[in-house]
């Protein structure tokens, strides 16, 4: 029992008046020992007491506890390691779609060589990239292609008016040559009959010429339209090459050349009947007129599914070999006098370049080792 009457205590009287009440530090006359006192007034009127010795010193209570600051500044350093590599990657993302950016605005060349890291960010940021990339790409073909077909219809043009400018000019020597032969035998009614058949076949020589040259300046014009205007059917390329050496053995003849056909195989393709005559007309009498051989010869290289090639060959003197790429230009001659005296008109093998090229295939000339000029004729079988 205590030896001294508590209820003047500070925490007694605060708890009997307020229900609660404490004390800071007080000494205990029993222990001798300093305490922290607490009361607080029960339901029934009783006061219950409590105590808590200061058993730890302020300044041990103020200490620092270094292996916890260890710890602490340890997670810090860590988390601020971490931080710096995730801003740093983050900073890296929005350094490149800032130059990806600038380029953009600038109207360069963006590549997506380079992808983003494998995270949300990079990501997004490969994926902007791609569709830039493939729209950028889009613009880029879609000007090549305007370009392509500008200069397509600039050369059509450059085309249509060198040809016009050359059938002025192939004009004007028949024509010139036409009125000169009439206008002698109005001035000279009274010559001799013999010199009247002779004005007479220079004019028919001449406009037969024209003739050929409107022949085949209409059958240009024809293809130059386009592969829509030209009907396709099936038709057997072994009757046509047939028909035309056999028409033209007679007139190989009286110039001391053979034509040798060595193609008896049946070649069915889709073409235009009239053309392929045009291009096996034109190489043999080509070969004909300029060659000064004694044979000319027409085998198959290869025949295919796809694929034909024919060889139209002879034995003469060949071209030059400077002549060689521009031997299929319309008008283009190597011997201007000789050509026009032979009564060509030089759009034969320009008419035989653009005949195999609207059937899908190509044609070659080049000289043989042996003598003469060799004509590659390549044809597709389905040809649209």
């Amino acid at each position: 029992m205590p030896k001294t009457n508590h209820l003047d205590r500070q925490e007694i009287r605060d708890a009997m008046l307020n229900g609660s009440g404490y004390a800071v530090r007080r000494h205990s006359e029993s222990t001798g020992n300093y305490y922290f006192y607490s009361a607080r007034k029960g339901d029934y009127g009783n006061i219950v007491r409590t105590a808590v010795p200061y058993s730890v010193s302020f300044s041990s209570l103020l200490r620092p506890d270094y292996g916890f600051l260890w710890i602490m500044g340890t997670i810090t350093l860590v988390m601020c390691v971490l931080g710096y590599f995730a801003t740093r990657r983050v900073g890296l993302h929005i350094s490149r779609l800032n130059k990806f950016a600038e380029n953009a605005e600038n109207g360069a060349r963006i590549s997506d060589t380079e992808p983003f890291p494998h995270d949300e960010l990079g990501e997004i940021s490969n994926h902007i990239v791609r569709l830039y990339a493939r729209l950028q790409q889009a613009v880029a073909d879609r000007d090549s292609e305007h370009r392509a077909a500008l200069h397509e219809q600039l050369e059509k043009e450059r085309i249509k008016k060198q040809l016009t400018n050359n059938i002025n000019h192939e004009l004007k020597t028949p024509v010139a040559s036409i009125r000169v032969s009439v206008e002698t035998m109005l001035a000279h009614r009274n010559m001799s009959e013999e010199k009247q058949t002779l004005f007479l076949q220079r004019c028919l020589t001449n406009t037969e010429r024209l003739q050929r040259l409107l022949t085949d300046v209409s059958l240009l014009t024809r293809m130059d339209d386009g592969s829509a205007s030209i009907l396709k059917e099936q038709v057997n390329l072994t009757d046509i090459i047939n028909d035309v050496v056999e028409d033209r053995q007679i007139i190989a003849a009286t110039k001391g050349i053979t034509i040798e056909n060595y193609i008896s195989r049946n070649i069915v393709m889709s073409g235009n009947q009239s053309l392929l005559e045009a291009v096996f007309n034109n190489l043999v009498d080509n070969a004909i007129v300029y060659s000064g051989g004694t044979r000319i010869k027409i085998e198959s290289i290869s025949i295919g599914n796809d694929k034909i090639v024919i060889a139209l060959s002879d034995n003469g003197c060949g071209v030059p070999s400077e002549h060689l790429p521009r031997l299929f230009e319309r008008f283009y001659r190597i011997d201007k006098g000789r050509s026009r005296a032979a009564g060509g008109t030089g759009l034969g093998l320009s008419i035989v370049k653009n005949a195999v090229i609207l059937h899908g295939g190509d044609i070659t000339a080049e000289n043989q080792c042996s003598g003469g000029l060799l004509f590659k004729i390549t044809f597709s079988r389905d040809s649209k």
